[in-house]
């Protein structure tokens, strides 16, 4: 199963759907463990440490640092956009297919766009 960090503004709903789908959900939320308000090139950088895969809206910074990462040759633990406006039963349907049949070491290096 995918371990997963919480971006702090990603939608508490998905991940409600998530925990019911999945009970056994390996999920880490930023603000639960002190990394509330850093920034994107911190959250990358934990992640990667922690061999964490980092389920987020943010299409625009955070794919940006991690292609910045990339460049640089530091790794870059995988990152899932999910649009916001993607509807929340299509987005809980990908995420689980997704984290049931994904390790950390699949999605390294890689940024997932949903919808799938």
């Amino acid at each position: 199963m995918l371990p997963l960090l919480i971006d702090e503004n990603f939608d508490q709903r998905i991940l409600r759907g998530l925990r019911l789908r999945l009970p056994q959900l390996d999920y880490l939320i930023v603000q639960d463990i002190g990394l509330g308000g850093l920034g994107d090139p911190a959250l990358l950088d934990w992640g990667a440490r922690e061999g964490r895969v980092i389920l987020s809206h943010d299409v625009n910074t955070l794919t940006k640092f991690g292609a910045d990462r990339l460049k640089q040759f530091l790794p870059m633990p995988g990152v899932i956009i999910v649009p916001e406006q993607l509807e929340i039963g299509r987005a809980i349907d990908d995420l689980e297919i997704i984290i049931e049949c994904s390790t950390a070491a699949d999605l390294e290096s890689q940024i997932q766009y949903f919808p799938l």
